[in-house]
């Protein structure tokens, strides 16, 4: 099952697109059937925050592949453990998902269009987080997952 991942912003060059590229990385070759896992940044020009979120909110719409299930990353969403995580990624794996794209909003956060959108609201806990390292803080989790999936000791909860 391939994930793609549309946040708001660019990471280039800073540590937490490092640290996306390295769970991307070991996501090749896919265990447990989950990945590849790959970025796809959107960047808005618009000055007012209403219609900047708006325009990301468009523009991540427009990113997602036909036929598509999203996630979209919310504060008010479903907070789940890594275990539970990796039984749902599991349960979209096994029901022939495609594709999960989680959308990840800009500081404004998502627009309400991407909201009503998703089929999954994704919460990765109450804490605020920067929206860079909410990037790598998610792909370590899908890369947690899919070992988990494939039986890899190394998580060990």
């Amino acid at each position: 099952m391939r994930i793609i991942v549309v946040a708001a912003g660019r990471a280039r060059g800073t540590p937490e697109d490092a640290l996306f590229a390295e769970y991307a990385k070991r996501l090749k070759p896919s265990p447990g059937g989950i990945g590849p896992l790959e970025c796809r940044e959107i960047e808005s020009k618009a000055k007012v925050p209403s219609a900047r979120k708006a325009d990301e909110g468009e523009r991540l719409l427009a990113q997602m592949p036909d036929g598509g299930f999203l996630v979209a990353l919310d504060p008010r969403g479903k907070a789940l453990s890594t275990e539970d995580f990796s039984r749902q990624l599991a349960r979209w794996r096994d029901e022939s998902i495609g594709t999960v794209t989680f959308a990840i909003g800009g500081a404004d956060g998502l627009d309400g269009a991407v909201l009503d959108a998703a089929r999954f609201r994704l919460c990765l806990g109450s804490m605020t987080w920067p929206h860079l390292l909410a990037r790598a803080m998610l792909a370590e989790q899908i890369w947690r997952a899919a070992s988990i999936l494939a039986g890899h000791p190394y998580h060990r909860a």
